[in-house]
């Protein structure tokens, strides 16, 4: 094909591929895994574009593509994990074991440069729902063919005879392997989503709460940021397996790591899985400067605490 088609498709699946991302996403729970996924997709959809009979959308053509990329993806290196799945919480006594670099961790998606389409009306999670960091965890306790279905059925609100031809299985089969999927997220998803909890706090109030955290962090006043959290709060950071619960081992936690003596930070407010996040710079004494040092999620509950903070120490996802 010349130069000239090549720009045509381009042009033509541009708008898609936000769409395409968050669908991958939601499969492979790593933002650099959906990057190539959705890469992936679209060379194969151009190699075979003449196959492409339009007699399904263009955009169901493209995620059935997508969707088979992720469960082989899937297949190659298995669900990802988050530090909770691996053991019980630590004791922040103990200190750190070096960080488990083999382990396929569950990553966040950062939000710069997200775009969010419109929900289907037949869909039974928002768009931002069904990548909040909680939601993709519980997916990745599918069995594949199962998250597959999930996704295409609940949140593409894709028509089940769509979904069997994608998944080359049987209605029948669809709605079988649906409705044992809904039953595990029922199990493991939590009962209200963050967008639910957000929209029910105001911006105002939790704009307030992530000013106040960001401050108390930034003067390593430990007492400040423990007030903020909830009683019950649980802070992972992968790719360390230790994670924490409850306020006063986080407490110990941070008086003991981040927030020891002589140690400086910037804070930054951002976005990531449509959720509030923060991130994270320490000065490097070294270098003179704030050095990148981890995108941090933070999950609200329904009082306005914050009961979970994951903080992903990957420099690259730091805005």
């Amino acid at each position: 094909m010349s130069s000239t088609d090549t720009a045509a498709f381009d042009e033509l699946v541009a708008p898609l591929r936000p769409g395409l991302l968050l669908h991958c996403y939601r499969m492979l729970a790593s933002s650099h895994d959906a990057e190539d996924a959705v890469q992936e997709t679209l060379v194969r959809a151009w190699r075979g574009i003449d196959r492409f009979e339009g007699r399904s959308a263009l955009t169901t053509w493209l995620v059935t593509i997508a969707t088979n990329v992720c469960l082989r993806e899937i297949e190659r290196r298995g669900r990802r994990l988050r530090p909770v799945d691996l053991s019980p919480a630590a004791d922040p006594a103990a200190g750190l074991a070096p960080p488990l670099t083999e382990t396929v961790w569950l990553g966040p998606l950062p939000g710069a440069g997200l775009s969010w389409s419109s929900t289907p009306a037949d869909a039974v999670y928002e768009q931002k729902e069904s990548v909040e960091l909680a939601f993709v965890a519980a997916l990745q306790h599918l069995p594949p063919l199962q998250r597959a279905t999930l996704v295409m059925r609940d949140v593409l609100a894709m028509p089940a005879a769509e979904v069997a031809a994608a998944l080359d299985t049987s209605v029948p089969a669809v709605n079988s392997a649906l409705q044992r999927a809904r039953a595990t997220l029922h199990d493991r998803a939590p009962e209200r989503s963050q967008q639910r909890v957000l929209r029910d706090l105001g911006d105002d109030a939790v704009q307030a709460t992530v000013a106040s955290f960001m401050a108390a962090w930034e003067s390593a006043d430990i007492e400040a940021v423990v007030a903020l959290l909830a009683d019950d709060v649980v802070m992972a950071m992968p790719p360390f397996g230790e994670w924490y619960s409850g306020r006063a081992d986080v407490q110990g936690f941070l008086v003991r790591a981040p927030l020891r003596p002589g140690r400086r930070w910037s804070c930054t407010a951002t976005t990531a899985n449509g959720q509030v996040a923060v991130g994270k710079h320490v000065w490097d004494e070294q270098v003179g400067a704030f050095l990148a040092h981890s995108l941090n999620l933070l999950t609200f509950d329904d009082a306005g605490a914050i009961a979970g903070i994951d903080a992903f120490l990957d420099p690259e996802l730091v805005p």
